[in-house]
């Protein structure tokens, strides 16, 4: 009897055989990674990003600090320059002398002022190294700082704190009428102690026009500049620069386009010349 060799077709085992192939795994396939292995490499990605972004923020830091201290370098150079500031009074008006003006508005100079600031402009223009032309904004100053802005090819600047005292209710009242007034002695001999009625104290207008200066100086290191004003505010930073009480400022005599000469630092100011009117500039010098 012989045995027969034809294969079997039972369906299960045909199934088996077939699912045994196809489970079958390639030896290229790409093996996935276990959810650790992930975990591990996106904390290190994390911490890669992390680094980066920490060393940025400290290059940044270190930047500015170091564009921090150079600006501080170049401002404590700058300060350390001195400014050189001529105080030019306003010249001659129809009322110098005889009416005390203040800040009202409408005087102008006089052809002898007018004259005055020719002379003032030709002497300032003699200087080298004028950096800023800067005024009373009343017409009788801006009238005077014209022709000097115009001998240097300078723009007059207005600024406030170069104005004249604000004598309140005294202002426009004839000085020979003043005179009389038992206040007037006060003003004479302890303005520190008067305030002009409904106007300014003496010790406010001093402090005024000094930090005016100052502020001024501080834009214009190493340079000199030019500040047209008046006799009273002109006298009381010559004091403060004298190092003179503000008691004594009316010992100082500021005559009409005369130039009074300050060397500013960061120490403080030294007086190069008082109500000068004909000496040429150039001869102005620290001793």
């Amino acid at each position: 009897m012989t045995t027969a060799t034809t294969p079997p077709d039972d369906p299960a085992l045909s199934t088996t055989t077939t699912a045994t192939t196809d489970s079958t795994v390639s030896p290229t396939a790409t093996i996935a990674p276990e959810p650790a292995t992930r975990k591990a490499a996106a904390k290190k990605v994390a911490g890669t990003r992390k680094a980066t972004a920490k060393k940025a923020t400290a290059k940044k830091v270190a930047g500015t600090r170091k564009a921090t201290a150079k600006k501080a370098t170049a401002k404590k150079a700058a300060a350390s320059q001195a400014t050189t500031i001529l105080l030019v009074r306003h010249g001659q008006t129809p009322t110098t002398g005889k009416v005390l003006p203040g800040r009202a508005k409408g005087l102008h100079l006089a052809d002898e002022g007018r004259a005055q600031a020719e002379i003032a402009a030709q002497r300032i223009a003699e200087l080298p190294g004028v950096d800023a032309v800067y005024s009373s904004p009343l017409e009788r100053a801006r009238e005077t700082a014209a022709p000097i802005s115009a001998a240097l090819g300078l723009k007059t600047k207005i600024d406030r704190g170069l104005l004249e005292c604000d004598f309140g209710d005294w202002t426009g009242e004839e000085l020979k009428k003043l005179n009389r007034l038992p206040e007037w002695k006060t003003v004479q001999s302890a303005p520190s102690t008067f305030r002009f009625p409904n106007g300014e104290s003496f010790t406010e207008m001093q402090t005024r026009m000094v930090t005016t200066l100052d502020r001024l100086r501080q834009l214009h290191p190493g340079r000199t500049i030019v500040c047209v004003s008046h006799a009273d505010t002109i006298k009381a930073a010559v004091a403060h620069a004298l190092g003179t009480h503000i008691d004594l400022f009316q010992r100082i005599v500021i005559s009409p386009a005369s130039v009074s000469a300050l060397t500013w630092h960061a120490g403080g100011p030294i007086v190069l010349a008082v109500n000068s009117t004909g000496r040429p500039l150039t001869e102005l010098r620290p001793a």
